[in-house]
């Protein structure tokens, strides 16, 4: 781009000022009514193509100031969409509840450095806006910050509703202890200010930081930062360390926390889990003394299935809010999952609500008014970094809480039942009834427990299937993550491809995903019941079709459940893209390998030894 237009486009403080003051907005929104219809609309806020002079946008978020302006911020990437190039803190304000924008404003110049991670907060007691942001020092190209990052936090504010910004301050002395040497990240997502206890009043916002030590990066914090004279001095409250060991593994590593009051005053902190070799991909935990400390570590929230991503929560009365997408593999499938507990439980990806199939990334949640929530989010139809968006909705346009689900036994020992989704219906099977599904949305889920987790040992899976689909994919059964990258087992026909597969993918410390895969010649759709079975066993993997083996590879070694929402799934992918069409009968899973006897002579009694689950599929009934 010329340098000319670069500066044209870089208003200078006082010109900002100046465009604000003659923009014609309109007043703010009145409350919508609560009997209103559901609503739902969206527009592109930020994107290359109508905000010359950037190449891109990223890192959503937004606050709502005591005015009722909305200010939504975002990193304006100058050279590329890498993370560490040169990067300004951009803004635009809306007046009318983000029905419209005002023009972009450069809150914070990177100059060719980076300056990013925006974490706004709103002091409701005196109306500043404040602003945290991260800095560390550029690059021209589209790499990563170099590790041990420079990474210092800074902080300014405005007094009249983000039309100007403070000069940044440096934090450095106040919440970066000389031992957070290397990543250090503020949010990226709004803060909050406390209304409950004796913390009313307190600011509140999240980081997440790395140590190095003899050249490795060495332990991982996350952590909450808290201020109780406005913003004027802060200190480093709530703190969750976890070693990494030398082989770069670790048990958890909570990033990008988000935090929202509950009713009680308690505050609820859900972060981002990165490849940790705890379960799952979104993690949690409370602080209940105002963010001095934390109540526990955090844990993984293994049935609440995301991507490694940055989300956002937000509390609407006796529901929270969740912004994330929903595809446990990619960032894709924008939706809002509700906790109607505080946080303990969250819906499913098939309660949740989606606001987009697309391509999607981070996000951020703000109260509009008293009906109206406000969602900006990274999205795109080719790339979650296309654009970002603002999409207003009510709360009316949220999907209703839905009651219980039916459910089907899980007669393993301290199995509980599994819940029938979407409706499937039994029909006849093997040993009695079976449960056919309509390749729509019929599926039987398994709430998660810690005895499906079949980690590093060797393991039998068995059912029986009876389908005459000639074409797509048919899942079968499916226990854990998927794509590439994600520890899993699982077993699917492919009748376009004559074919039924089983696969695994494991994680082996810190080595990079392995799989192995063994197939059948022929599809298997002729309507007619045939078991399949699939176990690894002294570092094999073998397939056996109606009790005899049809094909075996070498297993490699390494977990199929570390870090993966080790979730299991009977008819379905687990990321909800494909359904099976057919009926399947007595599904079960043991943590051992059974013997060629017993897989031969299972087909009439099969043996109990090791059960992890065990679905008769006979019959459909109670509720979850």
């Amino acid at each position: 781009m010329p340098a000319r237009l670069r500066t044209r486009l870089r208003y200078p403080l006082v010109a900002l000022i100046a465009l604000a003051a003659t923009a014609a907005l309109p007043a703010p929104a009145q409350a919508e009514s609560a009997s209103a219809a559901p609503h739902f609309e969206q527009q592109t806020l930020f994107k290359a193509s109508q905000d010359p002079g950037y190449a891109c946008f990223r890192i959503p978020a937004i606050v709502r100031t005591t005015n009722g302006t909305l200010l939504a911020f975002a990193e304006g990437r100058v050279l590329n969409c890498g993370d560490a190039a040169d990067i300004d803190i951009v803004l635009k304000r809306s007046t009318d509840g983000g029905r419209t924008w005002g023009p972009l404003q450069v809150v914070n110049e990177g100059a060719g450095d980076t300056h990013g991670n925006p974490a706004p907060l709103v002091d409701r007691d005196t109306g500043r806006i404040l602003l945290a942001e991260t800095y560390n020092t550029g690059r021209t190209d589209s790499g990563n910050c170099a590790v041990p990052c420079d990474r210092t936090p800074h902080l300014q504010y405005s007094d009249d509703d983000g039309r100007t910004w403070s000069k940044p301050r440096d934090l450095s002395d106040q919440i970066l202890p000389a031992h957070w040497n290397s990543w250090y990240a503020t949010g990226p997502v709004h803060g909050i200010q406390l209304t409950r206890g004796r913390h009313a009043g307190r600011l509140v916002f999240g980081v997440n930081t790395e140590t190095w030590s003899g050249g490795r990066v060495t332990a991982n914090h996350a952590a909450l930062v808290v201020s109780d004279d406005g913003g004027d001095s802060w200190r480093i409250g709530a703190t969750d360390s976890w070693p990494v060991a030398a082989d770069g593994t670790f048990r958890q590593k909570p990033s990008e926390v988000t935090l929202t009051e509950r009713a009680d005053g308690t505050i609820l902190v859900s972060g981002r889990e990165q490849e940790g070799t705890d379960l799952g991909h979104r993690s949690q935990t409370v602080s209940r003394d105002g963010g001095d400390s934390f109540a526990g570590p955090f844990r993984a929230v293994p049935d609440l299935y995301t991507p490694q991503v940055q989300g956002a929560v937000l509390r609407r009365g006796d529901r929270i809010l969740l912004s994330a997408p929903a595809d446990p593999d990619r960032r894709r499938t924008m939706m809002i999952r509700s906790s109607y507990d505080g946080g303990r439980t969250w819906d499913s990806v098939d309660r949740g609500t989606v606001v987009t199939r697309d391509w999607s990334g981070y996000s951020d949640l703000v109260d509009v008014d008293r009906d109206t929530v406000g969602l900006m989010y990274e999205g795109g139809a080719v790339d979650a970094r296309d654009e970002i968006r603002f999409a207003r909705f009510t709360d009316n346009w949220l999907a209703p809480r839905r009651g219980p689900d039916p459910t089907t036994a899980d007669v393993a020992a301290h199995g509980r039942p599994a819940a029938v989704l979407g409706g499937a219906r039994a029909t006849d099977g093997v040993r009695g009834g079976a449960l056919g599904f309509d390749g729509a949305d019929d599926a039987v889920r398994l709430p998660y427990r810690e005895q499906l987790r079949l980690g590093e040992g060797d393991f039998t899976a068995s059912l029986w299937f009876r389908y005459t689909a000639a074409s797509g994919e048919q899942p079968l059964l499916w226990m854990g993550g998927i794509g590439t990258g994600q520890p899993q087992v699982w077993l699917r026909g492919e009748p376009a491809n004559n074919r039924v597969q089983g696969l695994m993918t494991v994680r082996d410390g810190a080595a990079a995903p392995r799989s192995a895969s063994v197939r059948t010649t022929g599809a298997y759709n002729d309507g007619q019941w045939h078991q399949l079975a699939l176990r690894r066993a002294g570092g094999e993997l073998t397939m056996f079709l109606d009790g005899a083996p049809v094909g075996s590879v070498a297993a490699p070694a390494g977990s199929v459940s570390r870090n993966s929402p080790f979730g299991v799934h009977v008819g379905q992918r687990m990321d909800s893209r494909a359904f099976f069409t057919g009926a399947i009968d007595d599904v079960r899973v043991w943590n051992r390998a059974l013997t060629d006897e017993e897989l031969t002579t299972g087909r009439t009694a099969p043996a109990t030894r090791g059960t992890v689950a065990w679905l008769p599929m006979d019959r459909v009934g109670g509720s979850s």
